[in-house]
């Protein structure tokens, strides 16, 4: 017997919860914008803060703005932990944010790399070279998880995340600010 067409696939990458709240903001299995991901990375490459720090563009940060780009994405259920918490990817909400990536990214020994925002008070959202995922917020900076799939599951299902901790002379090596 086959299974009625409205039932979702069973081999999806998501939860049922995540699922739900990617395919209502219009996402599909598949969806690529390559041109507004490119737009998005020529417009990183270009800003220089006024103390001339500079965006990273990684490759793991490019895959995700083509897939889920401009998507608002709006938790569906109640969270687990914590209220969760909407997503926009659209790396721009992070442009005069350079000083303040490079600087985690050097407290984290990494590159990284904008992708937008989660929550109402607009966190940046951020990705390093081995595509872990972190949210910076007034309240201090967190980490999310493994790969995108993972951080998106914590903030649409009221996952807490771990509040990363810096060495106080972590932003003292290397390069003055």
């Amino acid at each position: 017997m086959t299974p009625p067409r409205n039932l979702r696939d069973s081999t999806t990458r998501f939860s049922v919860a995540v699922d739900d709240a990617l395919r209502n903001a219009g996402w599909r299995p598949g969806r690529r914008d390559m041109r507004q991901a490119e737009e998005w990375a020529d417009t990183l490459r270009l800003h220089a803060s006024p103390g001339g720090h500079r965006h990273a563009v990684l490759p793991a940060a490019v895959e995700v703005w083509a897939e889920f780009g401009n998507l608002p994405i709006v938790p569906t259920g109640p969270g687990r932990n914590i209220a969760p918490s909407a997503v926009r990817i659209d790396p721009l909400h992070a442009l005069h944010a350079a000083r303040t990536l490079a600087e985690l990214g050097r407290a984290l020994r990494t590159k990284i790399c904008p992708l937008g925002t989660d929550g109402s008070d607009a966190a940046i959202l951020a990705i390093d070279t081995e595509a872990r995922v972190y949210s910076l917020d007034h309240t201090g900076d967190w980490y999310l998880g493994r790969d995108f799939d993972t951080a998106l599951a914590a903030l649409l299902t009221g996952t807490r995340p771990e509040r990363l901790t810096r060495p106080l002379d972590a932003s003292a090596a290397g390069d003055s600010v």
